[in-house]
């Protein structure tokens, strides 16, 4: 996983954000790195301030979960693969993709499957992770959460049209 934690600008985070379960979460890992920490670090820190971490902040992926997200980076990656002009960064995205890949499936690679955070467990973890990057960090991810919800709010007539749109398209074909 390479190192987030130089992200600052809340669109650097939006890829890095999931639906699992119906709601958004962020895999430890890549919290991790956006914090500047290791996983096993990470998961520490949290692990030593378990009290505050209740299941609908943090949980862990089933095996299915998991192969989603992983399927879902790696068709970013392979976008961004064929979307990019240069051939050297290609090379590097293709790596990245590859070794991700990779280490879910050989050993040497992530051994257990991975916590998520909820919105609300990234809050909670403000009271975990001290330090000028941690503060900083948590703002934009705060700011995107703001951002996307926002998103959803100004464009909920579009949303709701289709789904209108699809329920009536579904009586049609019965």
């Amino acid at each position: 996983m390479k190192n987030n934690s130089n992200l600052e600008d809340t669109n650097d985070f939006k890829d890095l954000i999931y639906i699992v379960r119906g709601v958004q979460v962020m895999l430890d890992s890549d919290l991790a790195g956006i914090y500047g920490y290791s996983t096993g670090a990470f998961n520490q820190q949290v692990k030593n301030n378990i009290e505050k971490f209740d299941e609908d902040f943090r949980f862990k992926l089933t095996k299915k979960e998991y192969e989603e997200i992983l399927k879902s980076k790696n068709l970013i990656s392979k976008i961004e693969l064929t979307a990019s002009p240069s051939t050297k960064c290609d090379e590097d995205k293709f790596l990245i993709s590859k070794n991700l890949i990779s280490k879910t499936e050989t050993r040497g690679g992530r051994q257990k499957l991975p916590y998520v955070f909820t919105e609300q467990g990234i809050y909670m973890l403000m009271t975990v992770l001290k330090g000028e990057l941690a503060t900083r960090q948590t703002k934009t991810l705060i700011r995107t959460f703001k951002e996307m919800k926002d998103f959803i709010i100004d464009n909920r007539a579009l949303i709701g049209g289709q789904e209108i749109l699809q329920k009536r398209f579904a009586q049609l074909l019965k």
